[in-house]
């Protein structure tokens, strides 16, 4: 009998480095520092030195990476940023944090990302932000919409929770807008063990403002010169990352590999790959994204994976605009329909670096027998 191949795997992780964790861990209880320390000092510099960029300020998560970076850059109650509804829910939670509206634009349907056409008819007296987001690690197209921005006099924020590694021309995903924000979520390419965030700039105000924002707005010891928030990246989880952004690059070219593989043998079903490299573009391939030709397909598909031991998940089922929560926004299916179309249709496979060749074969051949069986593909 065949081993369940789960759609992520910690207890991986942790096993296949427990000594260097534990080094991690250890130097920080040896010490007794916790809270904004030399541990987040070094991963600050040492995350800026990895994006080439001058300043990495670490926060509670990536949503309040988002939320502080928007703070910095003045969004506020009434103001507009311009996003999409195909992300996860978080990315809104922060734009609402400030008070300011979402606005959502639809996507590309064939990366998933914002449609830089659509932004110019979203944009009015009250839009202050346009805020793309990198989905499953694929990079969007930060130039166009940076030349959007320019145009309007906005300003931009990088959402690159699901792309630390990804290039866009040369450049890190989350370098090329005013501030890049990421998460440190565990199953991140960058993954903490717990909760994690850091935004990246180039402007020294913007990062210092982050750096009061994030600890209660003070400049220094009881000095408050603004109104902040409790949101640091703890010595603990910034000690861990110092030594996974050490293992980075390797991670992400196994997450390449793995993904090139899945390409290889998923070719010529019927179903829609993700885009590989092309256009600039170097994708960090923090997930494996298909797509079926209808819902009745895709959930058939993920019945028939699930029987077989293999763990998929949809990313996002239900879009934000769609959420009870957001009702309040009034977007309908009508307004954002390729979203819409989008979120039934889709199956996220795994995609990790402790993932096997073997077991993602297992899955391709899986998939290749419920297109035998089930709609009679020939080989």
């Amino acid at each position: 009998m065949t081993k369940d191949i789960l759609f992520f795997d910690f207890k991986r992780k942790y096993r296949q480095n427990r000594n260097a964790i534990q080094r991690a861990i250890s130097s920080v209880f040896e010490r007794g520092w916790f809270i904004l320390g030399p541990e987040l000092e070094r991963f600050e510099h040492n995350f800026a030195q990895y994006l080439k960029v001058p300043y990495a300020v670490g926060v509670n998560s990536g949503t309040d990476a988002l939320y502080l970076a928007l703070r910095a850059l003045g969004v506020g109650k009434g103001d507009e940023v311009i996003t999409v509804s195909h992300t996860a829910t978080p990315t809104i939670s922060a734009i609402r944090l400030t008070g300011a509206i979402p606005v959502f634009v639809d996507i590309d349907a064939d990366t998933y990302n914002m449609d830089v056409r659509k932004i110019e008819p979203k944009i009015t007296s009250r839009t202050k932000v346009i805020l793309p987001v990198h989905l499953y690690g694929y990079p969007a197209d930060p130039a166009a919409i940076m030349r959007v921005a320019k145009k309007h006099g906005l300003k931009v924020v990088e959402d690159a929770a699901q792309a630390t590694g990804a290039y866009y021309r040369g450049k890190l995903a989350g370098t090329i807008g005013d501030i890049g924000c990421f998460s440190f979520y565990p199953t991140k390419n960058l993954g903490a063990f717990g909760d994690g965030g850091a935004i990246a700039t180039r402007d020294k105000k913007l990062a210092d403002t982050v750096r009061a924002l994030r600890n209660y707005g003070e400049v220094s010891k009881f000095n408050n010169r603004i109104e902040g928030t409790n949101s640091r990246l703890d010595e603990l989880q910034a000690s861990l990352l110092s030594w996974s952004l050490t293992k980075l690059k390797g991670w992400n070219k196994k997450r390449e590999r793995l993904a090139s593989l899945y390409l290889k043998e998923l070719r010529g079903l019927p179903l829609k790959l993700p885009p590989a490299k092309g256009a600039g573009k170097v994708p960090a391939w923090h997930l494996f994204v298909i797509r079926t030709a209808r819902q009745e397909e895709c959930d058939a598909l993920r019945k028939f994976l699930a029987e077989r031991g293999v763990g998929t998940m949809v990313h996002y089922p239900t879009p934000v605009f769609a959420q009870k929560a957001y009702s309040f926004l009034h977007y309908t299916s009508k307004d954002l329909p390729v979203t819409s179309a989008v979120a039934t249709t889709i199956v996220s496979l795994p995609l990790y670096p402790e993932l096997t060749v073997i077991e993602v074969k297992t899955v391709c051949r899986n998939i290749k027998l419920f297109y035998d069986r089930h709609y009679g593909r020939k080989r």
